[in-house]
């Protein structure tokens, strides 16, 4: 069984994501270890990739600097390796499905069950596709989370009712990054999910201040955070463990305020 359930145990989940090998895979390591200490729940580890369809520029440029660093995805696990030494931390791979699908299907959930990766999100693989990886995946005990966005409309409830792990709610439409306004009626998306699961809801897309995630932390579980992380390690480099903590920090605080 998967351990992401033990991220909505403390109250409302903080969940961090970044790219790994960004600055570089030492880092990933040092930084994953550093966000658990303040205060996060879970960690979204990005699996470097040439054309993140889902992503806005912060998250695009970490992975040009990523793979500039010749960031593999036996790397990535590599660093899985080095943090599950240290913590048991729920961890799920962000990753668009070409890279799975080139590493193999098999051999990549294999490598996940055997290093404690708890879950997989791949932005670019629609419900109706799901099944491609969802056999092999429960059987390696992983769970594929399932992705919800305004647009769902009537297919919200045939994917929250198949959902595993937890339900990542995008908060709005287009790409990923920091946004000053949430404008979707979450409480309504929200509302149609719970009808069918009584899964964790997590939210992200956009969501970046203490205040935007004191808000969704009064109607979700959880609270997702991309872009503003990758900020700081762009800002930062090599010398962001300090900033990455303080800012880990005042979010998880705000996400049960």
């Amino acid at each position: 069984m998967s351990k992401i359930a033990n991220a909505f145990k403390n109250g409302k989940a903080f969940i961090a994501f970044f790219t790994a090998g960004d600055p570089n895979i030492e880092k990933t390591v040092e930084y994953a270890l550093a966000m658990e200490e303040a205060g996060c729940d879970l960690i979204e580890i990005g699996i470097p990739f040439s054309d993140p369809m889902a992503e806005g520029v912060v998250i695009q440029d970490a992975n040009v600097r990523a793979l500039a660093q010749n960031t593999t995805t036996d790397d990535v696990f590599e660093a899985v390796k080095a943090i599950r030494e240290k913590t048991d931390i729920p961890l799920v791979f962000l990753t668009y499905i070409n890279p799975v699908f080139f590493y193999g299907y098999e051999k990549f959930f294999k490598k996940c069950n055997e290093l404690g990766v708890d879950g997989i999100i791949s932005p670019d693989l629609p419900y109706e596709e799901k099944g491609e990886i969802a056999e092999i995946a429960l059987k390696n005990d992983v769970d594929v989370i399932s992705l919800i966005a305004p647009t769902s409309k009537e297919r919200i409830q045939k994917i929250a009712g198949d959902a595993t792990g937890f339900i990542y709610v995008v908060s709005s439409l287009g790409v990923t990054g920091m946004r000053s306004e949430i404008k979707t009626d979450l409480n309504s998306i929200i509302a149609d999910i719970r009808d069918v699961t009584d899964l964790p809801l997590a939210v992200g897309f956009g969501i970046n201040t203490p205040e935007q995630a004191s808000e969704i932390g009064k109607i979700a579980d959880g609270v997702i955070v991309g872009s503003a992380i990758v900020k700081i390690i762009e800002e930062h480099g090599e010398n962001a463990e300090g900033p990455l903590m303080e800012y880990v920090s005042n979010m998880k605080k705000a996400c049960n305020e």
